[in-house]
């Protein structure tokens, strides 16, 4: 019988960013442990990092407080970052003056972040996710020494427009 993992989450919705700029803090927490997450986020020097480190501790607290009225054992020592995400919001329409009278439009992005913790299995501690290896790319192979046909006809010169 496979034990199932449950999944904490926490949300921030209507966040003030673009999602490209959250998803750079994102991608350095995602698969750590929280409390290296915890720490990521607070000492990382972007506008959305605190916002990031506030979500985690709401996750970690809503983690507790359901393992709480259930009744299962929960080590928060195990947690980790399971997913991280920063989908795009409803973006907000502003318009800039322009020279000559005109108006250049613009658009206020904004995000909602979802951040989601989940035990470790057999408490094993991975600091760091587990980078993709390089591929490594086979030598291009030589070049056929001929031609298709098509490619050995010339094409016919243009003839110049009527004035």
């Amino acid at each position: 019988m496979a034990v199932e993992t449950k999944e904490y989450r926490a949300e921030a919705k209507f966040q003030r960013v673009s999602p490209q700029k959250a998803r750079l803090v994102l991608d350095l927490i995602k698969g750590r442990g929280v409390q290296e997450a915890l720490e990521t986020a607070a000492f990382t020097k972007k506008r959305i990092a605190p916002v990031i480190h506030k979500l985690l501790v709401s996750a970690v607290d809503n983690a507790k407080y359901v393992a709480g009225e259930k009744g299962v054992d929960l080590d928060v020592d195990s947690l980790y970052v399971k997913s991280a995400l920063a989908n795009d919001g409803p973006r907000m329409k502003r318009i800039r003056p322009a020279p000559m009278g005109r108006a250049y439009r613009y658009q206020r992005r904004l995000a909602h972040i979802v951040v989601s913790v989940a035990e470790r299995s057999n408490g094993a501690v991975v600091t760091k996710v587990d980078e993709p290896a390089a591929e490594v790319k086979p030598a291009k192979k030589a070049a056929k020494t001929t031609k298709p046909a098509a490619a050995a006809k010339k094409a016919a010169p243009k003839k110049k427009a009527a004035k």
